[in-house]
């Protein structure tokens, strides 16, 4: 929902919060407000020394004294261009250094949210936060703050110097300040709203483009190409008309501060022409310095405009990231037990679980799985097995009820040591850009090719990855696009027991798999759950019948339980039903 922005033209909260990023830095953040204080002070003083030289040697054609001044203003001149190239290149050094930080601060964040905010959120946004919206916080310090905080100065500076060289002159220039600030405020106001705008469209742009992107084959196979052009063009429309907003406040802003500019220095010539023929109470150095300074005067006015922008897209978009840094939707981290090498006794305690609020899936359910034991955990679509697995890693908290392992409860363990006692085999299997050693391993240092190759004989499957050209250094590219989905649920399947788990699950792990890699899984399974609990939720038939029991659940209830053959006793018995519907015809081929 896009909530309506507030019209404070700088949000000093937020700012206090990115200051905080400048703490280990506020050496380099001291010496840039000092580059910035010389350079307002040398912008001034070189209009004020080429008055002195015109009035005490021009304008009487006196020589001596002449070339000090010359050489001073050159002087001036370098140590302003020195000073130039500090200030720009530190101030965009603080700011990508500040961003970095800000950077992993939000991915070390993200990586530990709990999987519902992962259901509700839209990648696309999220990948906008930790890309776009950074560069754009980056510019608050190199090309925003600092400018504006070097043209306010520089102004103050420079009406100092007018009001001590000819006050007169400098109340003409002082009589058109006030239109000129007040259209810049005007201008603000707007422009903040406008880039509100510009940021929303530019987040639903990268989101619609990277689903449609990943979701390619699907349009594709359903021929949705023109319709989703249209939906594209629509996006784009709205982007293009957010961003046209701001050239439009662009467009009217910076004439009328031009105009300003011309006219005040128009009637500065005017007025300081005449009295310096008439009454001489202004010189012809005067007139030079005030025709040099306002400029400096009202050129800050439009850059600080121009600034202004970038200050408030940064803003924007510092904004939206720190509502992401300061989610609270981490699952609580405060067991203080490491988990070691489990038995691998299972118990679920009256747990009741809703994704939802008020919809629960899984209902005062209990379950006990002995350790060394391997259960099947079969049911409809929705009943609730799925839960169960997401549960046992902590992905999400219960609401009620009690999980433990081995006697404790899984909240007592801290949570890195509990996952890395449960290796889960999915069916969705999700595959790095990277080569396969590096998907089985996830860059572990503790888990070497070595170990890899002899986990991957052990179970069968090392022959099939060495057909692939460079064995385990093949790059399966992004999602593992180059591989078959049998072929990718291997390469789950040796993830998982590479890391030697005490507990192992297979979450429907062969239900889209060749009748080959079938067979290679299910002779590795039988291999990695032997004296190992493991919990398998499957259609397959196979994989059911060699369990030690089998969990029938319904509406997230358990409704049955035992093993294959007594449960096809109980007549008019769900499994029975189950069984006949789903798996006689399975057993007949």
């Amino acid at each position: 929902m896009l909530t309506k922005p507030d019209n404070k033209i700088l949000d000093t909260k937020l700012l206090k919060k990115l200051i905080k990023f400048l703490v280990p830095y506020k050496r380099i953040f001291y010496g840039v407000l000092f580059v910035v204080i010389l350079l307002s002070v040398v912008s001034a003083a070189r209009p004020y020394i080429l008055q002195q030289a015109i009035d005490s040697n021009v304008v009487t054609k006196e020589l001596e004294g002449f070339l000090p001044y010359i050489l001073l203003m050159a002087g001036l001149l370098l140590f302003e261009v020195i000073s130039q190239v500090l200030f720009i290149f530190y101030a965009s050094w603080l700011g990508q250094t500040v961003v970095k930080d800000i950077r992993v601060a939000l991915f070390n964040h993200m990586l530990r949210f709990k999987m519902k905010y992962y259901d509700t959120s839209s990648v696309g946004v999220l990948i906008t936060r930790a890309v776009t919206d950074m560069e754009r916080i980056a510019a608050i310090f190199g090309e925003g703050l600092f400018m504006i905080f070097r043209d306010l100065l520089t102004m103050l500076v420079v009406s100092g110097v007018m009001f001590y060289m000819n006050w007169q002159l400098s109340l003409i220039v002082f009589l058109m300040l006030p239109l000129v600030l007040y259209a810049t405020r005007i201008f603000q106001k707007y422009m903040k709203k406008a880039f509100e705008e510009v940021r929303t469209e530019v987040s639903n742009l990268n989101s619609f483009v990277q689903e449609r992107v990943t979701g390619m084959k699907i349009l594709q196979l359903f021929t949705r190409e023109n319709t989703e052009y249209k939906k594209f063009v629509d996006i784009n429309k709205r982007h293009k008309k957010g961003w046209l907003k701001t050239v439009w406040y662009n467009s009217i802003f910076f004439p009328i501060a031009e105009l300003s500019s011309s006219i005040t220095i128009g009637l500065v010539a005017w007025y300081g022409g005449l009295n310096a023929v008439i009454d001489n109470t202004a010189t012809l150095g005067d007139l030079t310095a005030f025709i040099m300074m306002i400029p400096m005067l009202f050129r800050p006015l439009r850059q600080i405009a121009d600034k202004f922008n970038t200050l408030q897209m940064g803003m924007v978009a510092a904004n939206r990231v720190f509502k992401v840094l300061e989610t609270t939707s981490q699952i609580d981290d405060t067991g203080t037990q490491v988990a070691g090498h489990f038995k691998g006794a299972i118990q679920f305690h009256n747990v009741w679980f809703s994704y939802v609020p008020d919809n629960p899936v899984l209902k005062d359910l209990s379950l006990q799985v002995k350790a060394g034991e391997t259960i099947a955990i079969v049911g409809a679509t929705g009943a609730g097995k799925s839960t169960i697995i997401n549960l046992l890693n902590r992905f999400y908290e219960i609401n009620k009820g009690v999980i433990q392992i081995d006697g404790t409860d899984i909240k007592a363990f801290t949570l890195a040591s509990l996952r890395q006692q449960i290796a889960v085999v999915l069916q969705d299997v999700f595959l790095f850009a990277d080569t396969v050693l590096n998907n089985i391993t996830l860059n572990n240092p503790h888990i070497t090719e070595t170990d890899v190759q002899e986990a991957a004989k052990a179970i069968g499957i090392h022959d099939f990855i060495m057909t692939l050209p460079n064995g385990y250094h093949y790059n399966v590219k992004e999602r593992g696009a180059m591989l078959s989905s049998g072929q990718r649920q291997l390469i789950s399947f040796l993830r998982a027991y590479v890391t030697n788990p005490s507990i192992l699950v297979l979450d429907e792990a062969t239900s889209s798999v060749d009748s080959y890699s079938e067979q290679l899984i299910q002779n590795a399974t039988d291999k990695i759950t032997k004296n190992r609990t493991s919990i398998v939720i499957a259609h397959r038939l196979a994989t059911i019948k060699k369990a030690d029991k089998i969990i029938v659940m319904d509406a997230g209830k358990i409704v049955e339980q035992g093993t294959h053959t007594n449960l096809l006793k109980k007549e008019n018995g769900y499994y029975k039903n189950l069984y006949e519907v789903q798996f006689v015809q399975e057993e007949v081929l």
